[in-house]
């Protein structure tokens, strides 16, 4: 990337309106002077001069019209880079009506580039003005793009990609990124196209990050690159996982004079090909954590239970006894459907 190019704002140039209506005045006095001076030729006397006037007039009626080119209207938020002869001579910023060299051309590569984002929705009749000319059969269709450079804060919103976490499972994640241009003079010399290239970095920055975590908590998984194991994940780490996404994106396009003022990840799935199979892992450890504490709270009341009855000392049990009723207790307290009861007139043995 070319990082000698730096932004150098015009000042200074704010004086549109003058310059429209000393322009509009000067074609009025050509006008004037064209049919004063075509008069004068009628007579005998200081054709000379009658004919250098009227020469005259009729020169700036057929390029007057140039000064018109240097005329520029600026809205909020808006730029314009501006080239003589291919020469980078400035930038213009702020809201008004400028008066520039008409011979210096705006320059924006983006210009016709359509992302589908906020700001920037892709629109035949936006941005451009167009006459269509008919003569007969043939139609001659003219467009004048806008060169505008939008400094204004846009998001941008990459579909969905399929990417495979640390664990080797493939993950469909989008994420949405917030940023403007801060350098206009980079944002359009530094790269070929900008908007772009912000995208194919958004697309390899969420690439390089998903890939270092797991999906859902995993044991024995290092996320941070410290050594050590964590509880880092897609799913419960989505500020630190959009940060780090921020954080890489704006490395790469800090030299493109565009800033990253957020991330957030919009979309987060397994894919469909394996989402079936992760549910029911999912479910299968949803069940076991289930069981295990309906386990732990039965043996909780056994053991409550049978420090009761010694207590109250209302039965004597032997270990086959208290064996007996551990078992019978864990039966009725862990089973999924009711306990049938069954009334014993006889004895253990």
């Amino acid at each position: 990337m070319n990082e000698n190019i730096k932004e150098r704002e015009i000042q200074g140039h704010k004086n549109g309106m003058a310059a429209l209506i000393l322009i509009t005045l000067l074609y009025v006095a050509a006008c004037v002077a064209l049919i004063w001076s075509a008069m004068g030729l009628d007579g005998d006397t200081n054709k000379g001069m009658y004919v250098t006037i009227f020469v005259a007039g009729c020169i700036y009626l057929c390029v007057g019209w140039v000064f018109y080119l240097g005329l520029k209207i600026l809205k909020p938020g808006e730029a314009l880079v501006l080239t003589l002869f291919g020469k980078y001579v400035g930038t213009l910023k702020g809201d008004g009506f400028f008066f520039v060299n008409p011979f210096c051309t705006s320059v924006n590569p983006a210009a016709d580039t359509k992302l589908g984002q906020s700001g920037d929705i892709s629109d035949n009749n936006k941005n451009k003005l167009t006459a269509v000319l008919q003569t007969g059969n043939v139609n001659l269709e003219t467009s004048v793009r806008n060169k505008k450079i939008s400094l204004k804060v846009m998001t941008l919103s990459n579909s969905r990609q399929k990417v495979n976490d640390i664990l080797g499972n493939p993950v469909e994640i989008a994420v949405a990124v917030m940023w403007k241009v801060t350098d206009t003079a980079k944002a359009v010399f530094a790269v070929d196209n900008y908007k772009e290239y912000l995208s194919l970095q958004c697309d390899t920055a969420v690439r390089n990050v998903v890939k270092l975590y797991p999906y859902d908590v995993t044991e024995n998984v290092d996320t941070t690159g410290d050594g050590q194991a964590d509880d880092g994940s897609l799913r419960g780490s989505t500020e630190l996982v959009a940060g780090r996404i921020m954080q890489e994106i704006q490395g790469k396009v800090a030299d493109a004079g565009i800033e990253i003022v957020d991330a957030r990840i919009t979309y987060l799935a397994y894919a469909p090909e394996i989402a079936a199979a992760m549910l029911q892992r999912q479910q299968a450890a949803a069940v076991v954590d289930a069981r295990k504490l309906i386990v732990d709270g039965a043996v909780g009341m056994v053991e409550l239970a049978l420090e009761r009855l010694n207590e109250k000392e209302l039965v004597e049990l032997d270990e086959e006894r208290k064996a007996a009723m551990v078992s019978n207790l864990l039966v009725v307290l862990c089973g999924n459907h009711d306990a049938q009861p069954v009334v014993n007139s006889g004895s253990l043995y």
